[in-house]
């Protein structure tokens, strides 16, 4: 559970300073300073690499850029959890599958009834989408009242969610394309597979191939975030050395270095200097360049690529006329999508999953909490601004939509808060085996025998 567990904390302490950044952002677009914010993003930057020439400002630096080494870590965990996670057994991923595909195709419907006829019915894939650090943070503020299990599901869910707006991006916000930059993309893309193949692990070939693949999906027009995806799929799940022959080596090593070890000795000797060497070769070799770039990556994703992508994308200059902004079909749409759309489409679709005996309710995991977590997915923020930058030209109706969804991800972040503290129980850290009975209470559903084994593990 520690890489999931580290993966949730790391989440949650991002989403703090994602809410930082677009608190930020939205006082200094609505300040006596807020041309500057608005200037700040149109500064364009170039550079030049042999023949290709990248010439953008900096939100789309931002936008194209940043965000793709984030949907490269959505690549990183999609592969990750299909391989050897929530959504390897379909029995296992059901649940979670079910739930995401209501969250999506359900808020979807809300936007599209509200926005019927409009020109701004393209921004039908702006609700579909959950931000995954804003959902678990509220998550953590409830700490051991929302059971690891749920959390674990929420994950899962977001996942899938998010790979539902992967694709929808690739095939609806698309523009006019370049086919020899793409097909030179899947070039690229070959070229890492047979990398792959070949049993190639060194980080640096990937970055130099990946960043290839990038600028051609740049310049292709199939949005280049795309490319951050389609890279990840190419990176090796697989390690070259497995935990037998690791830790034969790793003893064999540290039998050197005891050898030569001295009290007092500050210097090693060149034995010493030579084991130590090969044990950071075969710890390398002892883990999968995937998750090698997913442990690299967390940390700069949760700290620096999406606090920056909101802090360049959150500021909205509220208008004097508001009131009648709330009555536009785009806000309309999307606060009814993420509000009301995520909650019954998840809910619904995980329980008619459930009782269709297609899925099971994850063990410790009540109603009422799926209903909690519901609500939470409503929380669109990052993946919908991104999503609403590709699906409306118009300022004014991208302003609109931008608004929409800080409303709604904050309705729906304080509702799904308020209802899973209302739903889970407190459960001391240290019980006792004794005490395990006392579980049910909190677990209707759990049997005996199952909480003594919980409260044992």
């Amino acid at each position: 559970m520690r890489p999931i567990q580290g993966f949730m904390q790391n989440a949650a302490a991002g989403g703090i300073v994602l809410l930082a950044c677009a608190a930020i952002a939205l006082i200094w677009a609505n300040s006596p300073f807020a041309e500057s914010y608005f200037d700040l993003w149109k500064t364009y930057f170039t550079l030049n690499i042999g023949i290709v020439e990248i010439n953008k400002p900096l939100i789309l630096w931002i936008n194209d850029g940043l965000m793709a080494i984030f949907f490269f870590l959505i690549g990183l965990e999609i592969k990750r959890e299909v391989l050897a996670g929530e959504l390897k057994s379909p029995k296992k991923a059901a649940l979670a599958l079910s739930a995401a595909v209501g969250g999506m195709v359900v808020p979807a419907g809300f936007y599209v009834a509200a926005n019927w006829g409009e020109p701004t019915l393209s921004g039908w894939g702006v609700p579909m989408a959950t931000d995954i650090a804003f959902a678990l943070g509220v998550l953590a503020l409830l700490g051991s009242r929302a059971p690891l299990a749920l959390k674990i599901f929420l994950t899962a869910l977001a996942i899938v969610d998010d790979l539902g707006a992967v694709m929808v991006i690739a095939l609806f916000y698309t523009a006019e394309l370049n086919l020899n930059a793409l097909m030179l993309g899947f070039v690229f893309f070959g070229v890492m597979l047979a990398v792959n193949r070949l049993g190639v692990s060194r980080t640096a070939v990937y970055v130099v191939l990946a960043l290839a693949l990038w600028v051609c999906f740049l310049k292709s027009g199939v949005h280049a975030t795309i490319g951050g995806v389609m890279a990840a799929l190419a990176i090796p799940a697989t390690r070259r050395l497995d935990a037998p022959g690791f830790l034969k080596k790793a003893d064999y090593y540290l039998d050197e270095i005891r050898e030569d070890a001295k009290p007092g000795t500050q210097l090693m000797t060149a034995d010493q200097r030579d084991a130590v060497h090969a044990l950071e070769t075969i710890s390398k070799a002892a883990d999968a360049p995937l998750t090698r770039f997913e442990h690299a990556l967390h940390g700069w994703i949760a700290f620096f690529v999406m606090p920056v992508f909101a802090l360049a994308n959150a500021g909205v200059a509220i208008p004097s006329d508001f009131g009648a902004l709330l009555a536009s079909p785009v806000m309309l749409g999307i606060v009814l999508g993420l509000v009301v759309g995520k909650q019954l489409g998840v809910f619904g679709f995980a329980y008619a999953a459930v009782k269709l005996g297609i899925a099971s309710l994850p063990s410790g995991v009540t109603w009422k909490q799926v209903y909690g977590v519901s609500l939470l997915t409503g929380i669109g923020f990052t993946m919908s601004i991104f999503i609403a930058n590709l699906a409306f030209v118009d300022a004014a109706d991208l302003d609109a939509a931008k608004l929409a969804i800080l409303i709604a991800s904050t309705i729906s972040g304080v509702a799904g808060y308020l209802l899973l503290r209302s739903a889970g129980t407190d459960i001391p850290a240290q019980a006792s085996f004794e005490d395990a009975y006392t579980l049910e209470e909190y677990y209707p559903d759990t049997k005996d025998g199952e909480a003594k084994h919980s409260v044992t593990a």
